[in-house]
């Protein structure tokens, strides 16, 4: 089900929503690989040798995975959408898996762009402006299906999730921070 409901939702389409549990269980689930790929790969700084990094590094990813949740449940009360937060969401946890294939397509057009003369900077920045554009697009999408509101409170859902993520999960800006604390 969350395939064919992301699968629709990449598309356009609404009905897409409908796939996803509007249940605490179903949020758990979509935000449950996001939490154990960091967790894996903290797991591999700590055996490497820098458990400082890992930890840091770690406690930023889950931040800025848990942060979702916590700004749509907000917006949603504060929008009066709260029987609709849990699948929003989880739609829109679920959601960040789709950069993987965005990411193959963007290198195959890159590599076409590259092959018709562009720059292969450029034509990487290209695909990652793309990439970028369209998940803004997919989020805004998301959320104001998901939470049934308009399209410029959805903008400010996506404007203001985008940047706690953001800021959250530059673990070597959240490091540098911490040391300078101590």
């Amino acid at each position: 089900m969350i395939l064919r409901g992301l699968g629709l939702l990449a598309r356009g389409r609404a009905a897409g929503l409908s796939e996803f549990d509007n249940t605490p269980d179903g949020l758990l689930g979509s935000l449950a690989p996001l939490i154990a790929f960091p967790l894996v790969g903290a797991g591999w700084n700590a055996v490497q040798g820098q458990p400082e990094v890992a930890v840091v590094g770690f406690l930023a990813r889950l931040c800025g995975v848990l942060v979702l949740p916590v700004i749509v449940s907000r917006f949603a009360r504060a929008m009066g959408r709260e029987p609709f937060w849990l699948r929003t969401a989880a739609a829109l946890s679920w959601s960040f898996w789709l950069i993987l294939p965005l990411l193959l397509v963007a290198a195959m057009l890159g590599a076409l762009l590259v092959h018709f003369g562009l720059d292969v900077n450029a034509a990487g920045y290209a695909g990652l402006a793309a990439i970028a554009a369209y998940l803004l697009w997919l989020h805004w999408f998301i959320a104001r299906h998901g939470l049934r509101i308009g399209g410029w409170a959805a903008a400010a859902l996506v404007v203001v999730n985008s940047a706690a993520v953001g800021g959250l999960t530059d673990g070597q800006a959240l490091l540098d921070w911490v040391w300078h604390i101590l």
